[in-house]
């Protein structure tokens, strides 16, 4: 099974991809800050979250917009 797609629509998919990567961000980021407190545990988890949907929306803002950001 294989969708072929023209630029345009991987260009809506990547954006929708990296749009989603943003909200998951901030609500693991939210539930974070929210747990911190009253459930380390969980909220060192919700921090790994943030981490890896941060490092996705790095990689897609690379690959949508080459060189926006400065490398570290």
């Amino acid at each position: 099974m294989t969708d072929v797609v023209d630029s345009d629509e991987l260009l809506r998919r990547l954006q929708r991809a990296r749009a989603c990567a943003r909200d998951e961000e901030r609500t693991w980021r939210a539930r974070r800050d929210a747990l911190g407190a009253t459930d380390p545990g969980e909220a060192e988890q919700a921090a790994v979250r943030v981490l890896a949907y941060e490092a996705v929306a790095r990689v897609l803002d690379e690959i949508l917009t080459p060189g926006k950001r400065a490398v570290k």
